[in-house]
């Protein structure tokens, strides 16, 4: 190439707009969640992620490309999912729940995975520790060490008394359950109430509940039981008893109380790591991170319907009161 022509090139590429000569291929995201993808909560947080990543400058069909995966609660089916992203070679993926997590990191150690909502990573094995997770997998927790034992003390205000509580969760989708089992058996004896554990995995177990008549039912965090929710709540509600749940969403539909963290802001946390590591972080160097954020909500109609009477503090200090 001639001098002349190196000049005609030269004004050319000077001429071009900056967002051109900065364009770059797109990147691509794999999104893994254990809610179906017509349920509302699997709805309402793939719209929070993807206006998370649009403040960091991250666009659908434009510089990122975002595979969507939704497991609808069923074990089977991440697992055959997890094996479809994995394939597609994303450059990061993001796991939502916990069943995610243990499904993507049997399958790679190399591409970076972010997760949400996830309970106790550290025992799980999918972190070596909070502050230093080492590794390829980073996120932030839905869970910390205090929060079972608010769960069983709301329940213990509400009047009539209740003094048998039933705890309500999927062994298969809820491997942390023994965790937070110790912490409810350990208030229990503070509060004299007894805790029964039921495990459920499908509907016949699910609409049992509904016999139980005698206390009062603790759902914990397991994407089974939300994936089943209209279920488990029409079975609460034959037997006519407080119940305490671990996500907004079920008061919201009907249940009588929840106290819980805010997996909203956990997606939009998440976006920022997942910005950091596609410009270069390493998950290895970014720490765990446990909930910051808080939620306590009640439903006085329900409370009416079952003849329960909720204490004056503690509708004073929720968050969302459905009247």
């Amino acid at each position: 190439m001639n001098r002349r022509e190196c000049l005609a090139l030269l004004g050319m590429l000077t001429a071009m707009p900056s967002s051109v000569l900065a364009q770059q291929p797109a990147r691509r995201l794999g999104v893994l969640s254990v809610t179906a993808a017509d349920d509302v909560i699997g709805q309402t947080r793939s719209a929070i992620l993807v206006e998370a990543l649009g403040r960091h400058g991250w666009k659908e069909h434009d510089n990122l490309r975002i595979d969507w995966r939704s497991g609808a609660g069923d074990r089977t089916r991440i697992a055959r999912l997890a094996d479809e992203l994995i394939a597609l070679n994303p450059d990061i993926l993001l796991a939502v729940g916990t069943p995610s997590v243990e499904e993507l990191r049997r399958r790679t150690t190399t591409i970076p995975i972010v997760f949400a909502v996830v309970t106790d990573p550290v025992s799980q094995g999918f972190v070596e520790n909070l502050a230093h997770p080492g590794g390829n997998i980073t996120g932030f927790t839905d869970y910390d060490g205090p929060l079972a034992g608010k769960w069983l003390e709301m329940l213990t205000q509400v009047t009539p008394k209740v003094s048998r509580v039933v705890v309500v969760y999927n062994p298969a989708t809820a491997p942390f359950a023994p965790l937070m089992l110790r912490t409810i058996e350990d208030a229990a004896r503070t509060l004299h109430v007894t805790v029964e554990p039921a495990p459920v995995n499908d509907a016949a177990s699910i609409a049992a509940l509904a016999s139980r008549r005698d206390g009062g039912f603790l759902i914990l965090p397991d994407f089974f039981t939300m994936a089943n929710r209209g279920q488990l709540l029409a079975a609460i509600a034959q037997a006519r008893v407080p119940a305490v749940f671990w996500s907004r969403t079920f008061v919201g539909e009907g249940g009588l109380m929840s106290y819980s963290t805010d997996s909203a802001e956990q997606l939009r946390r998440a976006a920022d790591y997942i910005d950091r590591i596609l410009k270069g972080a390493r998950p290895a160097d970014l720490p765990v991170q446990n909930p910051t954020k808080f939620e306590l909500a009640v439903n006085l109609k329900t409370a009416r319907e079952f003849g329960v009477t909720l204490p004056p503090g503690l509708i004073a200090l929720a968050n969302d009161v459905i009247e």
